[in-house]
């Protein structure tokens, strides 16, 4: 029996790693560990690797394309505080604040866009 734990990380296939790495530091908030070949979006203890698109580590997916990943990051910081830090840094939200349902039970949310596409939303527990 296989036992899973927790997710380890994620892969996002990007254009360009330096600057998704940039965006996502600048308007999420997210720490960038970069070594070894490879950069880290740290989240938690867990990681979002970002992949150069044409150059994916193998194996990969079956098809990995910049911008078709969608993602949930669970904030603790008051979604009003977030809309202001988004607008500041010229992100636009796509959508929100909505109210979803996260992993955990209810969760109020933002979306937003990275700049290859791939959506994000902002959801913190209600």
């Amino acid at each position: 029996m296989i036992a899973p734990a927790a997710i380890d990380h994620l892969v996002l296939t990007v254009r360009d790693p330096e600057a998704s790495a940039a965006w996502y530091a600048r308007a999420l908030g997210l720490a960038v560990r970069a070594g070894a070949g490879r950069i880290d979006l740290v989240v938690g203890s867990q990681v979002i690797r970002l992949h150069r698109a044409g150059a994916e580590l193998s194996p990969h997916a079956r098809a990995p394309t910049p911008g078709s990943g969608d993602l949930c990051l669970r904030i603790t910081t008051p979604l009003e505080e977030v809309s202001a830090h988004l607008a500041r840094e010229g992100v636009p939200v796509e959508l929100g604040p909505v109210d979803r349902t996260g992993a955990t039970g209810p969760i109020r949310s933002l979306y937003v866009r990275d700049p290859d596409g791939n959506l994000v939303e902002l959801g913190r527990q209600s």
